[in-house]
């Protein structure tokens, strides 16, 4: 599949999560979430990282950009819900492994998948909370039990480092997700469908926690002036 660059990035215009899937039926990589704030800021380091792998739509921003590409149907994928499809299409024949939030997150996260979904195969997991030489006994552990899915949830771009440390001791396929966790085992409250479906999840969110997150509304605003100026 061809990407279309935006501001040096490599994005991925699936039409559907439906394509994706397919497309990881055959393809191993890291799956980065692609939103405004990766193009406009994303470092070399990173922008490196995503050209090499899966960048994929993850906001109204890039859906946005791509289209002003000339992409017509670009569709957004949200990483909260596309890992739990990952999990649902692969569950039966492949193996995974969790990284990421505090003990009691991810605990709480592995006990409800195995409710959820009683046919996968955890053969790993840890918070993400990596101290002294945890990170050299997580590569060390990813290289010996060689999991093929890899869901990593530490925020960006820390999660995006890591991941690329994994994948050179192991060619699965990884997902970076952020504070996935927490939504999947109810700590943190998602946007209602209509909110998210119609691009205001940021408004929603900024509402909530208006100094964690207004910022990255006006941020949004001034991407989309920018992206219609031609500046992307």
């Amino acid at each position: 599949m061809k990407t279309i660059k935006v501001n040096g990035l490599n994005i991925y215009p699936f039409e559907s999560e439906e394509q994706l899937l397919n497309y990881l039926e055959d393809n191993n990589g890291i799956l980065i979430a692609v939103n405004s704030k990766k193009i406009k800021a994303a470092n070399d380091e990173l922008r490196n990282i995503i050209n090499k792998n899966i960048g994929y739509v993850d906001g109204a921003g890039a859906q946005i950009a791509l289209r002003h590409k000339g992409v017509l149907n670009p569709v957004k994928i949200p990483g909260c819900e596309l890992w739990l499809k990952i999990i649902s299409r692969f569950q039966y024949n492949r193996s995974f492994y969790l990284i990421g939030g505090s003990q009691e997150v991810i605990n709480s996260t592995v006990n409800k998948l195995r409710i959820d979904f009683p046919k996968i195969n955890i053969i790993g997991f840890r918070n993400g909370y990596l101290e002294g030489n945890d990170e050299q006994e997580l590569i060390k552990d990813i290289m010996e039990k060689q999991p093929q899915i890899v869901f990593v949830a530490m925020g960006s771009p820390k999660q995006e480092y890591l991941m690329e440390k994994l994948f050179s001791v192991n060619k699965g396929i990884y997902q970076g997700l952020g504070g996935s966790f927490d939504v999947y085992i109810g700590k943190v409250r998602r946007a209602p469908k209509w909110i998210s479906d119609h691009n205001l999840e940021g408004i929603y969110r900024a509402f909530f926690e208006p100094k964690k997150r207004l910022s990255g509304v006006l941020s949004d605003i001034k991407f989309l002036v920018k992206l219609k100026s031609g500046k992307y």
